[in-house]
């Protein structure tokens, strides 16, 4: 009879202590969520609000443009993120999501950086494109046998309008890696058109009606003076090399180009000033005379 109490006592007080157990186990993984929720939001929004802010000053003082300042402050609000997270698991005692998140991070990182290669090397270039600024919209560059001129320039492309009004998307990538020739970049730029003239032609009245022709040209400045040098005797002509200086940014190249040469053209005819053509003489003989009597044409 004693042995029958005490196995009833014994599974009267197992009866009431095993769901204690499992509420004591359920509040305190509730504790430890909410320590982890509270932790990482203060942790976040204070860390977030920190970081953005020193992000945006710093980069805003060294005169980055507004897409690179914005892309900092990204770049800030992740790392706040992830910055939190870690911190908050850390504080709430979850080692083991500490260590899965640093795992799972690293994973996401390599598995990014082989998917998207191309991708990040456009989006580094447009960085270095945006600080360095080989060319700014409103530029008119050339590269790889290529040209326009810039209207937008993106972090992962920059978008360009061919003189035919066609619109050229380009990575950014190609044009970090590329000679790129930027024609407005120097407050003055030299613009060359070639004149070639016939042998015994008045050299010297020539080269007077091209410079005043180039003087005539709106646009063109007076310093750097403009010439004329003779630069080439050629098998059919002598070659004039004319030479204006412009500001690219007031004047365009083909403009004065294109008025230099029409003008040049009319005051030649007038002063007689011819321009030459290639032309080829065949000096010989040819007989024509048929020394066959019986020899019959084809068909």
């Amino acid at each position: 009879m004693q042995i029958r109490s005490v196995v009833c006592v014994d599974s009267t007080l197992l009866q009431f202590v095993a769901p204690s157990g499992i509420v004591a186990s359920v509040i305190g993984f509730v504790l430890t969520i909410v320590t982890f929720v509270v932790a990482f939001l203060v942790l976040y929004l204070v860390g977030r609000t920190v970081l953005v802010r020193v992000t945006k000053q710093a980069l805003n003082q060294r005169e980055f443009s507004p897409a690179v300042v914005s892309l900092g402050e990204s770049i800030a609000g992740a790392i706040a993120l992830f910055g939190a997270v870690a911190v908050a698991a850390t504080v709430a005692g979850f080692p083991t999501i500490l260590s899965a998140f640093a795992t799972i991070t690293g994973a996401l990182a390599l598995g990014v950086a082989f998917a998207a290669g191309d991708i990040i090397e456009n989006f580094v270039a447009g960085i270095f494109i945006l600080k360095d600024k080989p060319f700014e919209v409103g530029d008119y560059i050339e590269w790889n046998g290529n040209g326009g001129i810039v209207r937008k320039i993106d972090l992962r492309v920059s978008k360009l309008d061919t003189w035919d009004n066609e619109q050229l998307t380009v990575p950014n990538g190609e044009l970090a890696n590329a000679v790129v020739k930027n024609t407005q970049a120097n407050e003055t730029r030299r613009v060359t058109v070639d004149f070639g003239v016939d042998y015994g032609s008045d050299v010297d009245r020539a080269r007077e009606i091209i410079l005043e022709e180039i003087a005539a040209i709106d646009g063109v400045l007076d310093e750097p003076e403009p010439s004329a040098p003779l630069t080439t005797l050629g098998d059919s002509a002598i070659v004039f090399n004319a030479r204006a200086w412009i500001d690219p940014q007031e004047t365009g190249a083909g403009g004065v180009k294109h008025k230099l040469t029409e003008n040049v053209m009319d005051r030649f005819d007038e002063a007689d000033i011819g321009f030459p053509y290639p032309h080829t003489e065949v000096v010989g003989n040819l007989n024509v005379n048929q020394t066959d009597g019986g020899a019959v044409a084809d068909d």
